[in-house]
């Protein structure tokens, strides 16, 4: 009979067993060792090496369970953060993209024995919201970043805005209208009364106006009155346009002033070269470059980066664009050319700017000065 070695079915199904997760109740958080059954983690336990870290954690347990509870709630809220955002999901959904990965640290050796008592301390001490449902207890991340705070406070202002403007034209169109009417108040509708009589005596006189058949032929010093009576009270045709003219002048030119301001808060776009600029990823991602391959939200991209090939769901406020060699596209990413693809033409360091030729749009081959280096980004 051949000797066991690396390739032998008795090896082969070793290693197949030991590289998908085992029971959680077989595993030795302080020596980080994965028995696969109970005789196992007896053993274990009896050997040598377990007993060295025992005595290691006897010098003080609650100062290691705080440090494993403490990374064990870091990695969790973090995963909830990077992978869901704020959206509302059931936390046994999250826990087991949490404990796919085989360096976590186990739940066993935290000061929580359930994922229900766990979930129960992150809702009273406030990073999540927690609710029980028929089919679970479902989380949601509560975003304080000072960051994300601010951007909603800019949002807030801007809607505020927006509305301003709104009840500002209103208040412009009735003051045009009122101007257009001469400054004339509307007129009341007329209140009908009932016919009395003060007296049996008092006499009622009833007039009635009636149409002139066509055949009766006025005067001339009739029409002669008709006529200039008319033209005094008829305002001439010319000031009425000029007035409505005038009017709907100044209203073009309100909403011209309103969309020259094409600047917006958010500048990501799928195929563009970004730079992480966080530090909360570690050095690993710190200072990399990625491609953008998708926009969530105008503020949250999906980034896979060059160097790793990982793919990352980053904000905003953690990226920054990438400025390329004279020579190479870009696409402009803000402001009146937003969306335009470009060749970059030159740098001028000392403004923070550059010139681009337009190499896409209605403007194609216009040269552009001036152009921020935020509102562009190299091209993957």
């Amino acid at each position: 009979m051949g000797k066991e070695g690396f390739l032998s079915p008795k090896a082969i199904g070793n290693r197949i067993k030991a590289k998908g997760l085992q029971k959680l109740r077989w595993y030795c958080q302080m020596c980080q060792k994965q028995c696969r059954d109970e005789n196992g983690f007896k053993c274990h336990c009896m050997s040598e090496s377990h007993q060295r870290q025992l005595l290691l954690a006897s010098e003080d347990p609650n100062k290691i369970m705080d440090n494993f509870s403490q990374e064990f709630k870091n990695d969790f809220i973090e995963l909830i953060k990077r992978r869901f955002g704020t959206k509302r999901v059931q936390n046994n959904i999250v826990y087991n993209e949490y404990i796919n990965d085989r360096e976590h640290v186990h739940m066993n050796s935290t000061q929580w024995e359930t994922l229900t008592e766990f979930t129960k301390w992150l809702g009273k001490e406030g990073f999540c919201k927690v609710d029980e449902t028929p089919k679970g207890w479902y989380i949601q991340y509560i975003d304080r970043d000072p960051e994300t705070i601010r951007r909603q406070e800019e949002l807030e202002k801007k809607k505020k805005q927006d509305l301003d403007d709104q009840e500002r034209s209103a208040k412009f169109i009735e003051e045009q209208v009122r101007r257009g009417q001469g400054g004339r108040e509307p007129e009341e509708a007329p209140v009908f009364t009932e016919l009395k009589r003060e007296s049996e005596e008092e006499k009622g006189i009833l007039t009635l106006c009636l149409p002139l058949p066509r055949s009766v032929a006025l005067g001339p010093s009739a029409l002669k009155a008709a006529g200039s009576g008319k033209r005094k009270d008829a305002p001439s045709t010319s000031e009425a346009k000029e007035k409505k003219k005038s009017a709907l002048d100044e209203i073009m030119e309100m909403e011209k002033q309103k969309k020259r301001s094409v600047r917006a808060d958010h500048w990501l776009h799928p195929g563009i070269v970004i730079k992480v600029v966080t530090k909360r990823l570690g050095e690993k991602y710190h200072k990399k470059k990625g491609v953008v391959k998708e926009v969530q939200d105008k503020y949250t991209a999906v980034v896979k980066m060059i160097d790793s090939g990982d793919k990352l769901k980053l904000d905003q406020s953690h990226l920054e664009t990438v400025i390329p060699a004279p020579g190479k596209r870009v696409l402009v990413l803000n402001g009146v050319y937003r969306d335009t693809e470009a060749l970059l033409d030159s740098i001028d360091e000392r403004k923070f700017s550059a010139t681009l030729t337009l190499d896409s749009g209605r403007m194609k081959g216009r040269r552009v000065d001036g152009i921020a280096y935020e509102d562009f980004s190299k091209m993957a």
